[in-house]
């Protein structure tokens, strides 16, 4: 019988927010339109995407000296806030957004770091 792995707490971090992101996207479709709905999207890609790559930054270097982790860190996060505001630039390129949507998707990724206190306390 294969054995289960639990996920790491940065893995549900991840998968928390690409839940939230589907949440906030279906809620946006529900009450708005596709437009709002495809606008909360690109918000919540624009969380999402930069924290995936500080994860996999950060992953790489598990296990080695803190020197070597205190700088994945560093270029990590750095990383992170670049991709960000790339993301965020080429959102803005589109005329067609709701700017709302794409906050509100935006924050609705970012809230479940507050969750994850949580998580690694249960």
């Amino acid at each position: 019988m294969r054995k289960i792995q639990k996920l790491s707490v940065v893995n549900m971090i991840l998968v928390g927010q690409a839940l939230i992101i589907l949440l906030v996207i279906a809620g946006f479709f529900m009450l708005g339109d596709g437009l709002s709905a495809k606008s909360a999207f690109y918000g919540g890609l624009a969380a999402l995407i930069p924290n995936w790559y500080f994860a996999r930054k950060i992953k790489q270097h598990n296990g080695q000296e803190a020197r070597i982790i205190v700088r994945a860190f560093y270029a990590g996060e750095s990383g992170k806030l670049i991709l960000t505001a790339i993301l965020f630039a080429l959102i803005l390129q589109d005329p067609r957004i709701d700017f709302m949507a794409v906050l509100t998707g935006y924050m609705a990724a970012l809230t479940v770091f507050w969750f994850a206190l949580f998580i690694r306390k249960y």
